[in-house]
């Protein structure tokens, strides 16, 4: 572990790590050993203590008494030692994924080289089969035909031109291999620095990594010729044989330490390979109950999520509950004329959505409500939403319990809009007049993540109870997508990602309620898979709304989370595309299945595997009680399962039923249009937030400056707040004038006000100097916290007055 002084605060170095080039303290990377055992301690305490350490300056840190100031720097540091543990693993991780990746866009642009320069070959080829192929041409003929027709020059050129086979791996490893030199800048300190463990099946790599480490400490080239090759792809396997065939050691040398490295990776991702004293990396079965404490909790855990703790009595019900799909996919193939068809060659047509029939009135009733609507600036919406429900008092000082000055609200709500619009703090202090010190003393010690949650929580509440809000939705339904922000310097979260960005980014992953409320968001790497996260914000859900369902497009869709949504009591409704090109599952042989479902029998290509899913149905049930207690991160075990080798039976086991429970949801989607609306209508709730929260994050070009992963997810959670308070505040006075025009003897439709969103900003001044008077704001409000409403003219278009 090591860590540097910068200024007066001790700083972890592996977090600020560029992507691109590693820092100098790498290179006297030391192993990092255990760090202190604080079980003594609760672990909640333990937190409290690291986050104020971190918070300290050392001389603040100094002046404190020793009994205070020892157990700080110990939690600090053990909390410190796994985190830069985890550090240096992603970095790993980071520095060959990226190599990889570059390697694979150098074959593609080969490849389609390749194919242009074996134009003419193909074309010389089309001539000379038909020639060939003519058995009135007599074979001794044949040869002087060819040389006639086509030329000895082409024939000569074409031959010199002969492209050299290609490996199983069209050349991917050949050209990674040429990135050999950059990843050893760091992977040998790594590995000195980092200690593996694996089960059985990993030990072939175990013993790989022992010789690669000895190699790197001798400074031996040479590979010995007993070191385990087991680990190694048939498709690189080509390689090493080759190597050895030519007697070139440091070829063999070279590959084969790459596949070690790879092998590590994916054993790291996977979980078969993991590290004693990780938090990311750890050994998978310490994210488990252990079998004596599930034995405690698994009556509870059934109870809760309606599931049979007997394999024998939940599976059947899951057969039922394909049949009863399948039927009503049976019965809409029959029709044959519908959006879900069969073409004639038996293959699955779906027709998209039609454009959803919106009234007319809508748009001019949401016009109408809008006009009527006071306008204020970001800042007196914030106040006055404090005013309603309290949000500011969530923001509580890191060090426990403080004296609250009368200017703290002030200047949390100047915080809060410098970091959400993106201005930042300096910016902040320019436009509002508050000292730039007064505003980064109190971000740092009051703006969190759990302090910015439970102001969250108290807007997502508050918003859930208004009346306007059952029109949008009962709460019931939510939906997650990522939003991607560009990013200025480099950052350990950021990726290059062209569709997106002109140099690098980051993605925001966030949750929204069919109430147009988020209520969750995290930061991730751009280039991570989306449906890892899925379950993360839906388990750890603390706000009042009842989230049942859950829907997503593609990119947070896989079996995994099939089976999981399940087993914890939800239920996943994606949109997916290409959904007719899936395999469906059969309960029984494909015979029986035709038989019983004529039509849809045949698309059922594969049958399940129920034995596997009955002989894991307790670990199964035990991994979604660890992940619904709180024991283990979603998104963690998501992860390492859905990169799982197929040695690991309980991944094999949650796939298979994860396919089921697909093929149960793609027969309920494909049959029922209003389900199939739903889910897009929920998507574009979320797209509508994405638009909100671009057009609060406007300044500096949207582009996130902060580096720090922590300060980030900060930075986003104080846009999540934000844009919150911005829907509440639609949302209450929406309702004011809905009601203050059905006073006035006008019929408003509740059917028609559910098309309306309060994901808008026109009412809401975001721009131009920013003056934050609490007291003065809470003036200009009536006795029940609110503005007059303004009055329509007749003659105003749209009006319908």
């Amino acid at each position: 572990m090591f860590f540097r002084f910068t200024g007066s605060k001790l700083i972890q170095s592996p977090s600020s790590i560029s992507v691109s080039r590693f820092p100098p303290e790498a290179s006297a990377l030391l192993p990092i050993t255990a760090p202190p055992n604080l079980s003594a301690l609760p672990a909640e305490r333990r937190r409290h203590l690291a986050q104020i350490g971190r918070r300290l300056t050392a001389q603040a840190l100094e002046r404190r008494e020793a009994n205070r100031r020892h157990p700080i720097l110990l939690t600090l540091l053990a909390q410190s030692a796994v985190d830069v543990l985890d550090s240096v693993v992603q970095l790993f991780d980071q520095t060959l994924s990226g190599s990889e990746s570059r390697a694979r866009i150098k074959l593609r642009d080969e490849l389609a080289e390749r194919a242009k320069l074996s134009e003419d070959r193909l074309t010389l080829l089309d001539e000379i089969l038909p020639v060939l192929a003519d058995a009135g041409i007599p074979d001794e003929a044949v040869g002087t035909l060819l040389r006639g027709k086509i030329g000895m020059s082409r024939l000569i050129a074409a031959n010199a031109g002969a492209t050299v086979r290609l490996p199983k791996d069209h050349g991917h490893l050949r050209l990674l291999e040429g990135s050999y030199t950059y990843i050893r800048q760091l992977t040998p300190k790594v590995l000195k620095a980092v200690r593996f463990k694996g089960g059985t099946e990993a030990q072939p790599l175990i013993e790989a990594l022992e010789i690669l480490r000895e190699l790197n400490a001798s400074g031996a080239r040479t590979v010995p010729e007993a070191a385990p090759t087991l680990f190694v792809p048939t498709r690189w396997q080509g390689y090493l044989d080759e190597a050895a065939a030519k007697g070139d050691a440091t070829a063999y040398r070279h590959y084969w330490e790459l596949c070690v490295l790879l092998a590590l990776r994916d054993g790291l991702r996977s979980g078969d390979v993991y590290v004693p004293g990780s938090r990311r990396y750890d050994n998978p079965e310490a994210y488990l109950f252990k079998p004596a404490q599930w034995e405690g909790h698994r009556a509870e855990f059934c109870r809760l999520v309606g599931k049979s703790s007997d394999a024998s009595e939940a599976l059947p019900l899951v057969m039922d509950e394909l049949d009863e799909a399948l039927t009503d996919l049976e019965d809409t193939l029959k029709s044959g004329d519908g959006p879900v068809r069969l073409n004639d060659a038996g293959e699955l047509v779906i027709s998209p959505l039609t454009a959803e029939d919106i009234p007319s009135e809508a748009e001019e009733l949401h016009g109408e409500l809008e006009r009527m609507l006071p306008n204020v600036p970001i800042a007196s919406l914030l106040v006055e939403m404090d005013r309603h429900t309290s949000f500011l008092d969530c923001f509580t000082h890191a060090g426990g319990k403080q004296a609250r000055s009368p200017q703290l609200k002030r200047n949390l709500i100047a915080c809060l809009i410098g970091l959400s619009t993106n201005m930042g703090l300096h910016g902040m202090a320019s436009s509002c007049g508050i000292p730039y010190d007064v505003l980064a003393w109190t971000a740092e010690w009051y703006i969190r993540e759990d302090t910015l949650r439970e102001a969250n929580i108290c807007l997502v509440n508050y918003h859930h109870q208004l009346p306007m809000t059952a029109m949008f939705g009962s709460g019931t339904l939510s939906s997650s997508d990522g939003q991607r922000f560009p990013t200025r310097g480099k950052s350990i979260t950021a990726r290059h990602l062209n569709k997106y960005f002109v140099n690098e980014g980051i993605s925001t992953y966030t949750h929204v309620s069919d109430q147009h409320s988020t209520f969750g968001t995290k930061v991730i790497v751009a280039t991570h898979r989306e449906a890892h996260y899925v379950l993360d914000e839906i388990l750890g859900n603390a706000t009042d709304l009842p989230i049942t369902e859950h829907a997503t497009d593609t990119h947070g869709v896989t079996l995994v989370n099939f089976g999981l949504f399940d087993l914890v009591g939800k239920q996943l409704s994606p949109r997916t595309r290409d959904l007719g090109k899936i395999t469906l599952y059969r309960m029984g042989a494909k015979a029986e299945a035709e038989e019983k479902f004529p039509t849809a029998g045949p698309l059922l290509t594969k049958k399940a595997n129920l034995d596997l899913v009955a002989d894991h149905w307790d670990d199964l049930l035990r991994l979604a009680g660890s992940l619904k207690y709180g024991h283990a991160t979603a998104s963690l075990i998501v992860g390492k399962l859905s990169a799982s080798s197929r040695q690991n039976a309980l991944a094999a086991a949650l796939k298979e039923y994860g396919a089921i429970r697909r093929t149960i949801y793609a027969a309920k989607y494909l049959s029922d249009p209003a389900y199939r609306r739903k889910i897009a209508r929920q998507l574009n709730k979320g797209e509508s937030l994405h638009a909100l929260r671009r057009q609060l994050h406007y300044a500096r070009e949207g582009k996130v400056t902060r580096r720090q992963p922590e300060q980030q997810n900060e930075q986003a959670w104080c846009l999540t707040v934000v844009t919150n308070a911005v829907v509440c505040w639609h949302t209450e006075y929406m309702g004011l004038a809905v009601g203050e025009l059905r006073g006035a003897g006008r019929e408003v439709d509740a059917e028609v006000l559910a098309h309306i969103s309060p994901a808008r900003s026109s009412a809401v001044n975001f721009y131009g100097s920013i003056t934050v008077d609490y007291d003065r704001e809470l003036a200009q409000l009536d006795e029940k916290g609110h503005r007059p409403l303004r009055t329509v003219t007749l003659d105003e278009p749209g009006t319908g007055l």
